[in-house]
């Protein structure tokens, strides 16, 4: 379970959770796949999720799930996560006291990946309340 990144993999990271297609396959094919395929699962692609899952990346997902919510997600990250995780996913799930402690505790790019993780999230449950748009999957 690799937890730490260079940072300029961290910037390509937050450039394709944003939706920046290019970087996310730089991301796939230059030994990053957890952060690729990550783009994919935080938009509910349930194959992406499976995929994390069984390649050794749960962490990964429990930072999806706390940004959904999910408490599940919250007492495994409790239990098996890393003080850094941890406000990484109450980044993506909007608390602004994990974005400060990031940002105080020299991890800029975690926080800003952590703000760009609720934004998508944001993002989903707009349109999944748009009565005009069909569920995608």
């Amino acid at each position: 379970m690799r937890t730490e990144y260079p940072a300029k993999v961290l910037l390509a990271w937050g450039e394709a959770i944003s939706g920046h297609a290019g970087l996310r396959d730089w991301l796939i094919k230059n030994g990053y796949p957890e952060l690729g395929i990550f783009t994919f699962a935080l938009r509910n692609k349930r194959d992406a999720r499976k995929w994390l899952l069984e390649n050794g990346h749960p962490h990964l997902m429990a930072v999806i799930g706390i940004a959904e919510g999910d408490k599940g997600a919250i007492a495994w990250m409790e239990r098996h996560g890393s003080q850094i995780m941890q406000h990484l996913a109450n980044a993506g799930e909007g608390q602004q006291e994990s974005i400060t402690w990031l940002m105080q505790h020299g991890h800029r790019e975690l926080a800003m990946i952590g703000h760009r993780i609720y934004l998508v999230k944001c993002e989903l449950d707009d349109q999944y309340k748009d009565i005009h748009r069909y569920p995608q999957e």
